[in-house]
C-alpha cells in the first residue's frame, strides 16, 4: 500500500496531478478541496494517498489533509458508493462541511452534490452518522480497522443509541466518554449518560 508520496508537482491538470518521486512520476487522482490547496508546478508536495487496486487498474488517490483521506475511506466502505462518487463529495464539500451536513441531517446539502440523489444523501446520513462520532477537524475520530479495537463495543453501541434517541454524534460520544463504563453494558453506559445528562446545571 502506498500511504505516502512526496515529491515535485510536475502537472496538475483536475481530477488528475503527477508527481515525481526521485524521477518516478506518479498519476494521482484528487478531489477540487486537494487541488485548491496545491502548490505551484515545480514545487515540493507531500500528499495522503489510497490504492485501490481492481483487475482492470490501479488507481493511486491523493489527498491534502489526512482528515480528507479517512472520510475518504469512509465512504467507499458505504455500498453503492465508489472511488469516483466519493472523490466528487469531496469535490463538492470539505470534510469538515460534510461531516456536519451528517451531524445536522442535512440531506438537501448533500443532493446537490453531483450523482448524489435523496436517496444516497439518505444513506450517506445513516450509515456515516455512527462512523463520525466526533469531527474536530484533523483530530477527527473515524471508527475503522485502526480505531475500532480500542474503543469498547458496548460504548460504541451506547453512542448509536444516544443518536438514535435525538442527540448530535458528537454530543452523544462525549456523552459517553464522561462515563465510568469499563465492564458495563451498553443500557447501563446510556442509563448514566442520560442521568449525567439530566443532572447537569
Amino acid at each position: 500500500m502506498i500511504g505516502r508520496l512526496k515529491g515535485i508537482l510536475v502537472s496538475k491538470a483536475p481530477p488528475f496531478l503527477l508527481v515525481d518521486v526521485q524521477g518516478v512520476g506518479y498519476e494521482v487522482e484528487a478531489p477540487m478541496s486537494t487541488f485548491y490547496q496545491l502548490p505551484a508546478v515545480d514545487s515540493e508536495v507531500s500528499l495522503h494517498t489510497h490504492l485501490i487496486v481492481r483487475e482492470d487498474a490501479q488507481i493511486l488517490c491523493g489527498f491534502a489533509t489526512e482528515s480528507e483521506r479517512r472520510l475518504f475511506r469512509s465512504l467507499i466502505r458505504i455500498t453503492g458508493v465508489g472511488a469516483k462518487l466519493a472523490l466528487a463529495i469531496l469535490s463538492g464539500m470539505s470534510a469538515d462541511d460534510f461531516a456536519r451536513c451528517v451531524q445536522d441531517n442535512d440531506a438537501a446539502s448533500l443532493t446537490r452534490l453531483p450523482g448524489v440523489g435523496k436517496k444516497t444523501a439518505e444513506r450517506l446520513i445513516i450509515e456515516m452518522r455512527d462512523r463520525l462520532l466526533d469531527w474536530e477537524g484533523d483530530t477527527a475520530i473515524l471508527p475503522d480497522a485502526a480505531t475500532t479495537s480500542v474503543v469498547p463495543d458496548a460504548g460504541r453501541e451506547a453512542v448509536s443509541a444516544l443518536i438514535s434517541l435525538g442527540y448530535r454524534p458528537q454530543e452523544a460520544s462525549r456523552m459517553v466518554q464522561l462515563v465510568d463504563s469499563e465492564g458495563q453494558a451498553s443500557e447501563d453506559i446510556i442509563r448514566e449518560a442520560l442521568k449525567a445528562s439530566i443532572s447537569k446545571p
